[in-house]
């Protein structure tokens, strides 16, 4: 599965492990991503979201039918 957030554009980030010797090594900060099902009443439908968990504040806070409109604007498939 992709660890995209469809909401906020998430990716992961990149970044060193450092060891107690403080020796390096490449790791990866992934994204806290989940599938939520929700109901979308301007669509007459559920729709299925990858969404992290700041995307999720972001459906409770701005409403899902704000944020689905955003992402059919920036012209992503739903």
């Amino acid at each position: 599965m992709s660890q995209v957030c469809q909401v906020t554009g998430a990716r992961p980030a990149f970044g060193n492990a450092v060891s107690h010797s403080h020796r390096r090594t490449r790791r990866r900060f992934d994204v806290n991503v989940q599938r939520k099902r929700y109901w979308v009443p301007s669509l007459g439908r559920h729709l299925t979201l990858r969404v992290s968990a700041r995307g999720i504040k972001t459906i409770d806070q701005n409403g899902i039918d704000a944020v689905v409109s955003g992402m059919l604007a920036r012209g992503e498939r739903v």
